[in-house]
């Protein structure tokens, strides 16, 4: 059996640059560019999301970084392969965010509310990562307020329609 310690994957990317000057950040233009998303449609119980696909390395490392403020009918979802103790982490986040953890099941096993960005260079030195509870194969970010607003808890669902 496992650890947690053993099965902590972190998701992130370390967009900054050390040097003589200090910390700062990459320009966002300058960054990951080329990564595109695909896009699905999910339910978490009765409410449909349009979402962006975060299923490969590099789209997961590039997550909503540098993105503007999403509607609520609107998200990005993490797939990994396995499950796991998936941490993410809000660097270059231009919004808060509330951020889900779905089991293979669609059962939410983690929940975290009105996460704040990290994007400047002060923000970025004390950027936390958020560790889950339990292991999750998805993990759905959306807009503050989501969670509240549609009443999702620990008894909710996920359902993938398409991605």
């Amino acid at each position: 059996m496992t650890t947690r310690s053993q099965v902590l994957i972190p998701i992130f990317i370390a967009a900054v640059i050390i040097g003589i000057v200090g910390l700062m950040s990459i320009p966002s233009e300058s960054k990951l560019e080329s990564v595109e998303f695909p896009r699905g449609t999910i339910k978490v119980d009765d409410v449909p999301l349009q979402v962006q696909i975060a299923d490969t390395e590099p789209r997961r490392v590039r997550g909503l970084m540098f993105q503007d403020e999403l509607p609520y009918d609107q998200g990005m979802i993490f797939v990994f392969e396995q499950s796991g103790l998936y941490s993410l982490w809000m660097l270059n986040m231009q919004f808060s965010l509330d951020m889900i953890w779905f089991d293979e099941d669609g059962k939410v096993v983690h929940i975290e509310k009105n996460i704040p960005p990290c994007k400047s260079p002060l923000e970025i030195t004390t950027c936390q990562s958020v560790i889950p509870d339990n292991e999750a194969i998805y993990v759905l970010e959306v807009t503050s307020g989501f969670v509240e607003r549609n009443n999702i808890t620990k008894d909710s669902m996920l359902t993938i329609i398409s991605i």
